[in-house]
Protein backbone atom coordinates (compact mmCIF):
# COMPACT_ATOMS: atom_id res chain seq x y z
CA UNK A 1 0.00 0.00 0.00
CA UNK A 2 1.31 3.43 -0.93
CA UNK A 3 0.93 6.10 1.76
CA UNK A 4 -0.99 9.21 0.70
CA UNK A 5 1.08 12.11 -0.56
CA UNK A 6 1.82 14.88 1.89
CA UNK A 7 -0.48 17.85 1.26
CA UNK A 8 2.49 20.25 1.34
CA UNK A 9 5.91 18.94 0.46
CA UNK A 10 8.73 20.01 2.76
CA UNK A 11 10.47 23.07 1.38
CA UNK A 12 14.18 23.58 1.74
CA UNK A 13 14.38 26.92 3.56
CA UNK A 14 12.47 25.94 6.71
CA UNK A 15 14.20 22.55 6.76
CA UNK A 16 17.65 24.16 6.70
CA UNK A 17 16.70 26.67 9.39
CA UNK A 18 15.29 23.94 11.68
CA UNK A 19 18.38 21.76 11.32
CA UNK A 20 20.74 24.69 11.88
CA UNK A 21 18.86 25.87 14.96
CA UNK A 22 18.67 22.31 16.32
CA UNK A 23 22.47 22.39 16.39
CA UNK A 24 22.41 25.78 18.12
CA UNK A 25 24.25 27.42 15.23
CA UNK A 26 23.97 30.93 13.89
CA UNK A 27 23.93 31.45 10.15
CA UNK A 28 27.54 32.62 10.47
CA UNK A 29 28.52 29.37 12.18
CA UNK A 30 26.67 27.30 9.57
CA UNK A 31 28.52 29.15 6.80
CA UNK A 32 31.86 28.58 8.57
CA UNK A 33 31.13 24.86 8.99
CA UNK A 34 30.18 24.58 5.31
CA UNK A 35 33.35 26.41 4.25
CA UNK A 36 35.51 24.17 6.41
CA UNK A 37 33.88 20.98 5.16
CA UNK A 38 33.90 21.95 1.48
CA UNK A 39 37.27 23.68 1.49
CA UNK A 40 35.70 26.75 -0.10
CA UNK A 41 36.33 29.94 1.89
CA UNK A 42 33.83 32.17 0.11
CA UNK A 43 30.41 31.14 1.44
CA UNK A 44 28.95 33.79 3.74
CA UNK A 45 26.10 33.88 6.22
CA UNK A 46 24.26 36.00 3.65
CA UNK A 47 24.03 33.03 1.31
CA UNK A 48 22.80 30.80 4.14
CA UNK A 49 20.15 33.44 4.84
CA UNK A 50 19.12 33.50 1.17
CA UNK A 51 18.72 29.72 1.21
CA UNK A 52 16.66 29.79 4.39
CA UNK A 53 14.43 32.59 3.09
CA UNK A 54 14.18 30.74 -0.23
CA UNK A 55 15.51 33.66 -2.23
CA UNK A 56 17.89 31.11 -3.74
CA UNK A 57 18.06 27.33 -3.85
CA UNK A 58 21.51 25.80 -3.47
CA UNK A 59 22.80 23.61 -6.27
CA UNK A 60 24.05 20.06 -6.01
CA UNK A 61 27.49 21.00 -4.69
CA UNK A 62 26.16 22.86 -1.66
CA UNK A 63 23.28 20.41 -1.12
CA UNK A 64 25.88 17.66 -0.70
CA UNK A 65 27.82 19.66 1.88
CA UNK A 66 24.64 20.75 3.65
CA UNK A 67 23.74 17.07 3.99
CA UNK A 68 27.12 16.36 5.59
CA UNK A 69 27.25 19.38 7.89
CA UNK A 70 23.61 19.28 9.02
CA UNK A 71 23.49 15.46 9.12
CA UNK A 72 20.49 15.16 6.81
CA UNK A 73 20.22 12.51 4.08
CA UNK A 74 21.05 14.06 0.72
CA UNK A 75 17.87 12.63 -0.80
CA UNK A 76 15.79 14.57 1.75
CA UNK A 77 17.53 17.83 0.86
CA UNK A 78 17.29 17.13 -2.88
CA UNK A 79 13.54 16.45 -2.61
CA UNK A 80 13.04 19.60 -0.55
CA UNK A 81 15.05 21.63 -3.07
CA UNK A 82 12.94 20.23 -5.92
CA UNK A 83 9.72 21.07 -4.04
CA UNK A 84 11.00 24.60 -3.44
CA UNK A 85 11.85 25.05 -7.11
CA UNK A 86 8.44 23.72 -8.18
CA UNK A 87 6.64 26.01 -5.77
CA UNK A 88 8.63 29.04 -6.85
CA UNK A 89 9.20 31.90 -4.50
CA UNK A 90 6.46 34.51 -4.35
CA UNK A 91 8.76 36.66 -2.22
CA UNK A 92 11.34 36.98 -4.97
CA UNK A 93 8.80 38.34 -7.48
CA UNK A 94 6.52 40.29 -5.17
CA UNK A 95 5.68 43.99 -5.47
CA UNK A 96 8.65 46.12 -6.35
CA UNK A 97 10.63 43.24 -7.79
CA UNK A 98 11.27 42.31 -11.40
CA UNK A 99 8.82 39.57 -12.32
CA UNK A 100 10.68 38.28 -15.36
CA UNK A 101 13.39 35.75 -14.70
CA UNK A 102 16.78 37.19 -15.48
CA UNK A 103 15.52 40.77 -15.58
CA UNK A 104 18.20 43.32 -14.86
CA UNK A 105 17.77 46.07 -12.28
CA UNK A 106 17.13 49.46 -13.86
CA UNK A 107 20.20 51.49 -14.63
CA UNK A 108 22.66 48.62 -14.85
CA UNK A 109 24.28 47.73 -18.14
CA UNK A 110 24.77 44.06 -18.84
CA UNK A 111 27.57 42.25 -20.66
CA UNK A 112 28.27 43.82 -24.03
CA UNK A 113 26.15 46.87 -23.23
CA UNK A 114 27.22 50.39 -22.45
CA UNK A 115 25.40 53.19 -20.79
CA UNK A 116 25.82 55.31 -23.92
CA UNK A 117 26.88 58.46 -22.11
CA UNK A 118 29.85 59.69 -20.19
CA UNK A 119 29.72 60.59 -16.54
CA UNK A 120 28.85 64.20 -17.43
CA UNK A 121 25.86 63.08 -19.49
CA UNK A 122 27.28 63.96 -22.92
CA UNK A 123 27.62 61.54 -25.80
CA UNK A 124 30.75 59.43 -25.85
CA UNK A 125 33.40 60.71 -28.20
CA UNK A 126 35.09 58.16 -30.44
CA UNK A 127 38.68 58.69 -31.30
CA UNK A 128 40.56 57.09 -34.16
CA UNK A 129 44.27 56.52 -34.25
Amino acid sequence: MIPPASPRPVQLGPLLARRRLARGWSQQRAAAELCAAAGVPTLSRHEVSRWERQRRVPGGFWLGWLAVVLDVPLVVLAEAAAATRRAGSTRATGPGRAAAAGARPAGRAGPGRTGGTTRGGGARARTTS
